[in-house]
């Protein structure tokens, strides 16, 4: 069949048509607007202007997406949308677009939750991936590990407290100067320093947990930074970015260790925006195979927000009866009522 996916969660609008059945999953289009240039004026996305530029955006990238497919509307099974967990202001853009698109071409809509889609994002690319796993979901709003039983049921075993790890990566990256996103650019700049060169706390919570928590490790990060700039010396930065990317990535490897020894997973699933972080994706794949895993990453065109994630979601969704009417509404709750 053939399916719609729309994303409009953060800051970047996207639609994508997949054709999807069994043996084949097939990215037809994948269409994404991005609003980076518009948000590093800020340092950070401004909800506001990110709902306002989904708006322009939405009509203009589905008629491509559909054009770039080959496929009519008449011809889609469904139509896939994103409808929480994000920025409520920009999930309602996505949303309405659906609904309206689903209901005036009588096509079964299909909400989507984020978290789901970017782990979905994985069976795009790695035929051989199937339940059970362990899915580490790494990004600027989430970092989480979930027992992935089958497609659409997702158990969360383990989450940060406060902060994630991609909003710790974006905001020290702010600070001390590198451009928007911060993550990206400290992850090109981490490999210029001393990972050991400046002790920092681990996120790692204790034996007992699974949980992360970030904001110590940040706040610890920036007074580092303060205490540099009160004293007249220069940060470091590369140390700064080489030690702030080891502490960030050993906490997650050692909950994804912890993970594989009480449970035994054979495969691991690493997805999210973060996980286009090249310092992870290496420590996490050393960390699996120690342990007798197989890590499935998606490519880095699909780890960050797009359609394809959100119609591969939609489809696993559509297989379990999951459909949406016209009361569906965004949410900004990783669990939202349709799901419960």
């Amino acid at each position: 069949m053939y399916i719609l996916g729309i994303e409009s969660s953060c800051d970047e609008t996207s639609a994508a048509v997949l054709c999807m059945e069994e043996g084949r999953k097939e990215i037809l289009s994948n269409i994404v607007a991005s609003q980076i240039e518009t948000h590093r004026l800020y340092g950070g996305v401004v909800p506001e202007i990110a709902s306002r530029a989904h708006i322009e955006a939405i009509t203009g990238i589905t008629h491509q997406a559909l054009r770039e497919a080959g496929v009519m509307l008449s011809e889609l099974g469904a139509v896939a949308v994103t409808a929480a967990p994000g920025l409520i202001g920009a999930l309602l853009v996505g949303v309405n677009f659906a609904k309206s698109l689903a209901f005036a071409n009588r096509i079964p809509l299909v909400p989507v939750n984020h978290i789901k889609a970017h782990v979905a994002a994985a069976y795009l690319s790695d035929p051989l991936l199937k339940p059970p796993f362990l899915a580490v979901v790494v990004s600027g709003g989430h970092t989480s590990l979930f027992e992935v039983s089958d497609d659409t049921t997702f158990t969360e075993i383990g989450a940060t407290r406060d902060d994630a790890a991609g909003e710790a990566f974006d905001k020290i990256g702010r600070v001390i100067g590198l451009p928007y996103p911060g993550g990206a650019a400290l992850d090109k700049l981490a490999y210029e320093g001393d990972p050991l060169a400046i002790k920092l706390p681990s996120p790692a919570l204790g034996r007992e947990t699974l949980d992360f928590s970030f904001s110590g490790l940040k706040t610890a990060a920036l007074n580092y930074i303060n205490t540099c700039r009160q004293s007249g010396i220069e940060v470091p930065r590369a140390d700064l970015a080489a030690s702030y990317t080891r502490a960030i990535v050993e906490g997650i490897a050692v909950k994804m260790k912890q993970a594989l020894t009480e449970r035994q997973y054979r495969t691991v699933v690493l997805a999210g925006g973060v996980a286009a972080n090249s310092h992870l994706r290496r420590k996490l794949e050393h960390v699996a195979t120690a342990h007798g895993a197989r890590l499935s990453v998606p490519p880095l065109a699909l780890c960050g927000d797009n359609g394809a994630m959100v119609a591969a979601a939609g489809y696993f969704a559509y297989l379990a009866g999951q459909r949406a009417g016209t009361d569906l509404n965004a949410s900004a709750e990783d669990h939202p009522a349709w799901e419960r």
